[in-house]
């Protein structure tokens, strides 16, 4: 590891600040087209808004009523890409959308799902169809009084897990990452910026010199924009909250159901980690600091109201096992609904004569995480005069690379050649880590050769693999980040692997050594 880069050590090509998907999907691609790339994360990676998601890749359904189509294209193409480049944390889900004759008539949905399987030029997944509930295994969950309804077919993400693996795959492209680290302040000073970044924890700052200065802080987005000197502030942020509850789960079947509440949002039931069902989201405008976002009571209900509209199976908010919240930073349109707000990504730039960039990211969907950053960089190449080459469209992500990108074959062969790892580990493992499971699991000849085993399934070889390759520090980023053990394991596991975590993060700097 090195140490802290100063202002002489020579300038970046570009200063990132932000870990979350926008941030890490810029740094990947700019570090594989061969420029000098640093990223600084205040917190955790994927630490607020890109893991507080409904996990979802999708087109955005209901953003076609808002005449969102260019969004909507682009998210469809994306999500067969990115299917193909992560198969490991992204699979396809099906989702079933009830007909409730009191709210959009069914005219309407065969009509936007028309548009929604031809608009993408879908490829891998199934088209949407009518189904007879009362016929159907998919409507034994619903109540009776629901007779009709429609399918079609999205994708389900990992969501923190996607923006870690793009972290990695930047920093093996050269980038280097320095989570726990604070932007504290940038000025233009001959034709660079000079920027300021402090440690969290404390510790000495540094100064960095770069050629463009990219704010990817998301909800913070402003609050960066305010410790730059000399910054013309062209766009206004909408802050948006959405909560999710996590309930013990409602219903057989690998099915999603999409929900559409007296006020005609969308409210999501899908199966989650084999015995939950995650439920959201709400869509509340908020205001203060995003890292104290939480779910409210009203919230709660308004969630718990949706689902026992159509469940034949009551949800009561004393059901919910876990909850979480996320702002998400959305451009100013001055639309009245916090609904009707574009999900689509503005890009801003404060350049000029003598002037090193500033580039600002206002809103932006995971799904099209990867287009804005192709997008962003063109806009940057003037300024740069870097290789305008695209390379991402057809590359893997980390652990991406599994045989025919068929999951259930990858993980198949892992249990063939390790048949000493119990199926839940080997499934949960190759979820996670897909072909990088390599990593944890080499020498290993049983479950003694993964080390201490903590408890609940949880050894110690992979909480080597978190720490050294992952940037995992603290046992929130273990439990509820790299992964969702947090709703799996016993209370005296929590406390051996945050014991584990302490003896062995006491002294570390924020730099990670990627394997």
């Amino acid at each position: 590891m090195t140490g802290p880069v100063s202002a002489e050590d020579g300038p970046y090509d570009l200063l990132i600040v932000g870990g979350g998907i926008n941030g890490a999907g810029i740094a990947r691609d700019a570090a594989g087209r061969g420029l000098k790339v640093l990223l600084c994360e205040q917190d955790d990676l994927a630490g607020a808004t890109s893991s507080a998601s409904t996990k979802l890749i999708h087109g955005g359904l209901r953003y076609l009523e808002y005449y969102e189509f260019r969004l909507v294209r682009e998210a469809l193409i994306e999500r067969e890409v990115l299917l193909g480049a992560a198969p490991h944390i992204i699979r396809p889900m099906t989702f079933v959308l009830p007909h409730s004759r009191e709210l959009r008539p069914a005219w309407m949905l065969r009509l936007g799902l028309f548009l929604y399987d031809h608009l993408g030029g879908r490829e891998k997944l199934p088209g949407s169809h009518a189904i007879d509930l009362r016929h159907d295994p998919v409507g034994r969950p619903l109540a009776d009084s629901f007779t009709k309804a429609f399918s079609y077919s999205d994708c389900w993400v990992d969501d923190a897990r996607l923006v870690v693996l793009n972290a990695v795959d930047a920093a093996a492209r050269g980038a280097e990452l320095r989570v726990r680290t604070r932007f504290t302040g940038a000025r233009r000073r001959d034709g660079l910026w000079e920027a300021t970044l402090t440690p969290a924890e404390g510790g000495a700052e540094s100064r960095v010199r770069a050629r463009a200065l990219i704010n990817a802080a998301g909800p913070w987005v402003t609050g960066v924009s305010d410790h730059v000197a000399d910054v013309r502030r062209r766009s206004g942020l909408r802050l948006v909250k959405g909560s999710h509850i996590v309930v013990p789960r409602l219903f057989e079947g690998e099915q999603a159901y999409i929900l559409q509440h007296s006020d005609r949002r969308v409210v999501f039931v899908i199966p989650y980690e084999q015995d939950f069902s995650l439920i959201g989201t709400t869509e509340v405008p908020y205001q203060g600091d995003p890292a104290a976002a939480r779910i409210t009571e009203t919230e709660t209900a308004y969630l718990c109201d949706a689902v026992n509209r159509y469940l034949a199976r009551p949800v009561r908010a004393e059901d919910s096992v876990w909850t979480f919240s996320g702002v998400r930073p959305l451009y100013e349109d001055a639309s009245e609904n916090a609904s009707a707000v574009t999900r689509d990504y503005v890009i801003d730039i404060d350049a000029g004569e003598g002037r090193a960039p500033l580039m600002s990211i206002f809103g932006g969907k995971i799904t099209t995480y990867r287009k804005l950053a192709e997008h962003a960089l063109a806009k940057l190449q003037p300024f740069l005069g870097f290789s305008r080459q695209v390379w991402t469209e057809r590359a893997v992500l980390p652990g991406g690379d599994l045989p025919g990108a068929d999951f259930e074959r990858f993980l198949a062969e892992l249990r063939a050649a390790r048949p000493w790892l119990p199926d839940a580990l080997a499934r949960r493992y190759a979820r996670a880590y897909g072909t990088r499971v390599e990593r944890i699991l080499d020498g290993a000849r049983d479950l003694g050769g993964l080390g201490e085993h903590l408890g609940d399934g949880v050894y110690e070889a992979e909480l080597a693999y978190l720490k050294e390759a992952e940037w995992a520090v603290s046992i929130e980023d273990v439990l509820w980040r790299r992964s969702k053990l947090g709703l799996h394991i016993s209370k005296e596991t929590r406390e051996r692997l945050s014991g584990w975590l302490e003896d062995r993060t006491a002294g570390d700097g924020a730099r990670v050594a990627v394997r």
